[in-house]
């Protein structure tokens, strides 16, 4: 299967600390926020630093070697300034391409992000299932591997949105698209064959549940949407295991860029209890 995602599926818990951790989430933007918010709910005691590179985004845009550096560099900064316990890669296409790298150069944890598809398609009747992704992800070859080890005799229709992350983005700031222009973005997802529909659409960007309650609202028929978000949090409280209590704290947000914050996004931020903004500048070169 390539990458392990989840990083070591079968490594044992973290040393105890005798404090509660410290857990990095990152993303290329704003949808690991989505990540956060269950790992907040998973973890409520742990401490967070959410850093977004969004002097890069969106990763799509970069080539598979640029990529790589970029996110091994961004994370030297990172690690050197917070020095967490625990890292997650809120991002599948930073995950399928970075991971490899951050683990040989660090000796911090990580747990990465996976397409949802083995959930997805247990969790369909029709046997139509959706994988909504960025172009990027739909065309990774660990992409097709997964559907190819997981989906059975369920069709999978592999979709690559490239407007929806930047929709995502856009909707935090303030600035939301129209439904009829959300809408025309997912329609492919929505497959009709032999009398059946598709009724599961995993979302395979952290951006796109973001959008959750639009997408619902616009979609031509119901279906199940799959977030991963529940699924790392769950990974991520495996490893760090038990700690001592502590009453929940707010989290910091960084920018590796220093464009100025919307009100709204500021809002939205602090809303996730990321009160505190930082920045740890790194521009593109």
């Amino acid at each position: 299967m390539g990458v392990d995602l989840f990083a070591g599926l079968s490594s044992a818990t973290l040393a105890p600390l005798g404090r509660a951790p410290k857990i990095l989430a990152f993303d290329s933007g704003l949808g690991g926020l989505t990540v956060l918010a269950a790992l907040r709910a998973a973890l409520p005691g742990a401490a967070y630093v959410y850093a977004a590179d969004d002097a890069a985004f969106p990763y799509g845009a970069l080539d598979d070697v640029r990529l790589a550096e970029r996110v091994v560099a961004v994370m030297e900064r990172l690690i050197a300034r917070e020095t967490p316990d625990l890292v997650v890669i809120a991002c599948n296409t930073a995950s399928t391409i970075a991971l490899p790298s951050l683990r040989a150069r660090f000796r911090t944890p990580f747990v990465g992000t996976v397409p949802a598809v083995k959930p997805a398609v247990a969790a369909s009747r029709s046997g139509l299932v959706t994988i909504l992704a960025t172009p990027g992800t739909v065309r990774r070859e660990h992409t097709k591997a997964m559907i190819e080890a997981f989906a059975g005799d369920v069709a999978v229709t592999l979709v690559g949105a490239p407007r929806l992350a930047g929709f995502a983005e856009a909707e935090l700031r303030g600035e939301p698209v129209d439904d009829a222009t959300l809408a025309a973005e997912i329609a492919p997802c929505f497959v009709e064959a032999g009398g059946r529909r598709t009724d599961v659409v995993a979302l395979a960007c952290t951006h796109f549940p973001l959008l959750a309650h639009r997408l619902a609202r616009v979609a031509p028929w119901p279906v199940s949407w799959i977030d991963p978000a529940p699924a790392i949090a769950r990974r991520v409280a495996a490893l760090v295991g038990p700690f001592p209590d502590a009453a929940p704290s707010g989290a910091t947000a960084l920018f590796t860029s220093d464009r100025p914050l919307a009100p709204e996004l500021v809002a939205a931020l602090a809303a996730r209890g990321l009160g505190e903004v930082g920045r740890e500048l790194l521009p593109l070169g």
